[in-house]
């Protein structure tokens, strides 16, 4: 699917059968067994799988787990460590030497995703483990599968590599080797599972991995023109899928001049960084052999570093900017997934790329750009508020060659765009903004079939009123008082999107990890993606 951590997810294998005969080491090269038991109105309730290797143990793991206190809570973890006997033949003898007992709660999707997220966290550097719950529905099978790459997911560590000789050497950041990182093994499913929903399970878990390694690649080498190589590398394993990567020269041909600006002064200037120029990559999955097939466009922002230009961020914002292409990596990650997939839809990302620096050629408070003129109308005059508020800029840029070019049924723009929607929804809540009531529904119901929460937030029409100014046509940001940053940010963004199916969706909070989950580790979550490829799923 991608590079680094992608490519290193486990293996999910598929065993027939009961957990009772093939828990052995010879059938499955499992030293760990991971049984399920739930919690319902009686108390625990064993999986059929644990039943089944209570009679094989000759152990009442129910039972011993109430002892503990343990109470089936979803993703509550239990470790049975088998001991050697000194006199007489083991009675475990061939069968696998550690048991993990797992809470799957209700035994829902939700439930079981938790369950395989907390397993992969504890089985790391086990090895292989085989499971013996998860089979009661393709869906519950998939939160399971799903659940359990995410949670096994490390990214991946950069270290210095010096090139060249003498004095002239120079230190490189590239990949390093993981060291004495422990991955997690490979997932042994045991039982009958239905094999469809475990390859679509593998597939979302790939792309999520995919963004995440985008995400949480240093921006000393996510330039605009390596994020944009990694799209068309991506794109050139897929015959579905095409690329287009478009430099500043054709930008400033089609007059996209929000991108322009807002990476001005990483690439004009005395100390022009020929690879930080902006560019607007296009990457599309067109299946072949389907006539009439709905287009679903996803405009994702991407920022490879955000130093909130001449309106510097502080210096405790600047930390986790090398992830403002969140969107941007999440809306190439769903393109590709849906190729993997074979969908019967179109499906187009379309992500601007620039660096928001400081320098002679930055743009300024006050300075008036002319957007959407080349794409649509005349163009509309807009007052640069704050430069931190790039990203809506480049948006605006992305939305408007969207509607003019790739003409849309459905468009979509996804976003680490403001604070104000974290402030309002945390970090695990994604925000929703869109005038479509049953576009706004899809896309809970999507998020929520694969573990990523949305909430819908108001397009207030009289809210528009806080980007009057009287300078321009529109203010990039809205006035003092008025509050509702992210509202406001959408009211913005609408005036591009053309007038028809559109939704704007804001992950500045759950975009990014602070100290990890048991599903993400610190850094880039890739939150969007699986709920970006459920909703291409529903559209076709």
């Amino acid at each position: 699917m991608g590079p680094g951590g992608a490519e290193a997810l486990p293996l999910v294998r598929l065993m027939r059968g009961r957990i009772a005969s093939t828990v052995q080491v010879k059938a499955v090269n499992s030293k760990v067994v991971a049984l399920g038991i739930g919690s319902g109105p009686d108390g625990l309730e064993p999986g059929p799988g644990t039943a089944d290797a209570a009679v094989r143990y000759g152990i009442d793991f129910a039972a011993t787990a109430e002892r503990t206190g343990f109470i089936g809570k979803a993703g509550e973890t239990l470790v049975l460590e088998l001991p050697e006997l000194h006199l007489g033949a083991s009675p475990w003898s061939g069968l696998a030497p550690t048991v993990l007992l797992v809470g799957t709660g209700g035994g829902g999707p939700a439930d079981h995703r938790q369950a395989g997220a907390k397993l992969a966290r504890v089985v790391r550097g086990k090895g292989q483990v085989a499971v013996g719950f998860g089979s009661e529905s393709p869906r519950v099978t998939a939160a399971l599968v799903e659940g359990y790459l995410l949670g096994a997911y490390q990214p991946v560590r950069y270290g210095l590599a010096a090139e060249g000789v003498g004095k002239k050497r120079r230190a490189q950041a590239k990949p390093a080797a993981p060291g004495q990182a422990q991955s997690t093994g490979d997932l042994a499913l045991v039982g009958s599972h239905d094999r469809t929903a475990v390859v679509r399970a593998q597939i979302g878990a790939a792309a999520t991995a995919f963004a995440r390694d985008l995400v949480n690649w240093p921006s000393n080498l996510k330039t605009p023109a390596s994020l944009a190589d990694r799209a068309v590398a991506g794109a050139a394993t897929r015959e579905s899928v095409v690329a287009r990567v478009m430099d500043p020269d054709e930008l400033a041909a089609r007059r996209l001049n929000a991108t322009l600006a807002v990476g001005a002064a990483t690439w004009q200037g005395p100390a022009a960084d020929p690879a930080g120029a902006p560019r607007l990559v296009v990457v599309s999955h067109r299946p072949e052999g389907v006539k009439a097939a709905p287009h679903f466009v996803i405009v994702g922002k991407g920022i490879t570093f955000d130093s909130g230009g001449l309106d510097l961020k502080p210096n405790s914002g600047l930390a986790t900017m090398k992830t403002d292409m969140a969107g941007g990596a999440a809306a190439l990650a769903a393109v590709l997934a849906a190729a993997d997939l074979a969908l019967p839809v179109r499906v187009t990302a379309v992500v601007p790329l620039a660096q928001n620096s400081v320098g002679a050629a930055s743009y300024r408070p006050g300075d008036v750009i002319e957007i959407g003129a080349g794409t649509h109308g005349a163009g509309t005059l807009v007052e640069v508020g704050d430069t931190d508020a790039e990203g809506r800029l480049v948006l605006a840029d992305a939305l408007g060659y969207a509607v003019a070019e790739e003409e849309p049924d459905c468009l979509i723009d996804i976003a680490t765009l403001t604070g104000a929607a974290k402030v309002a929804l945390g970090n695990a809540t994604g925000a929703v903004l869109t005038r479509d009531s049953t576009l706004a529904a899809r896309i809970e119901e999507a998020g929520e079939e694969h573990g990523e929460r949305w909430w819908r937030l108001p397009l207030a029409p009289d809210y528009g009123e806080a980007l009057e100014t009287p300078n321009a046509e529109l203010g990039s940001i809205g006035q003092p008082g008025w509050g509702a940053g992210a509202i406001t940010a959408g009211l913005f963004l609408e005036r591009f999107a053309g007038g028809g199916r559109w939704a704007h969706l804001d992950i500045a909070g759950p975009a990014r990890a602070g100290g990890g989950h048991d599903w993400s580790p610190p850094g880039g979550t890739g939150f969007g993606v699986r709920t970006l490829i459920a909703l291409a799923e529903r559209l076709a």
